[in-house]
């Protein structure tokens, strides 16, 4: 398998693969994203994202950080102003965007699950999909083998997709 470099070659990829229940996805999972000319290609990477739990109930914390002495910490979303946060994407790769949200992370610190998993049809195939509750955004999944998840996120409004590797983390299902 070859890495894709942009979103039309991520997009054959992704389609490539096969669906993947909701079910067969709880625990957690250590992310990366995948360079394909999105505006946040390493934003997150450079905030210390760690990347996300789902849990049996159908809920999911959609976004977990090392914070302090390498903790995981769930952020709730809803905070982040989105648009904003697309149009000025170059300053989250910045140092001192690191800097500033290691001190917000505590304000964003979510207080519960901020995501729910459900089946959602997307690019003509039924599969796992992560909707946040207050953000217009949903994470659609397809298998890459049973320990390994290529995620696309589509914000509602918005052209573009930005594409993700999950690994899953051994021993550490919800």
């Amino acid at each position: 398998m070859s890495i894709p470099k942009d979103e039309d070659e991520a997009f054959a990829l992704f389609d490539s693969l096969q669906p993947v229940e909701p079910g067969a996805i709880h625990g957690l999972w250590r992310g990366r994203g995948l360079a394909t000319g999105h505006p946040l290609d390493g934003v997150l990477e450079n905030l210390d994202w760690y990347g996300k739990r789902f849990h049996p109930d159908g809920r999911a914390d959609a976004l977990l950080f090392f914070w302090d002495d390498r903790r995981l910490i769930p952020v709730d979303p809803a905070g982040v102003p989105l648009r904003l946060g697309l149009r000025f994407a170059r300053f989250g790769r910045r140092p001192i965007a690191r800097n500033l949200f290691s001190y917000l992370i505590k304000a964003l610190r979510a207080r519960t699950t901020v995501a729910a998993l459900r089946t959602q049809r997307f690019r003509g195939v039924a599969s796992a999909a992560m909707a946040y509750d207050r953000q217009p955004i949903i994470d659609h999944f397809r298998k890459l083998d049973d320990d390994r998840l290529l995620g696309v996120m589509s914000i509602a409004g918005y052209t573009r997709h930005y594409f993700f590797w999950l690994d899953r983390v051994k021993g550490q299902e919800a």
